[in-house]
């Protein structure tokens, strides 16, 4: 299994019980895989560089985990189906 980090930005319109509630989602997608080693909220909400769909913050949200690579496309597939999550990157540590 390889170590990953994701870092979602979730639309700032949800709230503390929303966040949380997708937090739960992806760590249980992600445990069905792999492993969460952590998940970090300390960026919380951030004002963003430039506009995305619309949005001009985002609470920011960091996963470390270990998983087997041919599980990130479903991750990123649900990411992506997901409309609170406005964007996404998961990237493979060394």
């Amino acid at each position: 299994m390889n170590k990953y980090e994701s870092v979602i930005i979730i639309n700032p319109n949800v709230d503390e019980a929303g966040v949380k509630a997708l937090e739960d989602k992806f760590t249980g997608l992600i445990n069905e895989n792999g492993k969460v080693e952590s998940v970090d909220e300390s960026m919380g909400k951030r004002k963003l560089a430039y506009e995305i769909k619309k949005c001009k913050e985002g609470t920011y949200v960091i996963f470390n985990f270990e998983s087997k690579p041919e599980a990130i496309a479903e991750l990123e597939r649900v990411y992506r189906i997901t409309d609170d999550i406005i964007k996404y990157i998961v990237v493979k540590k060394d």
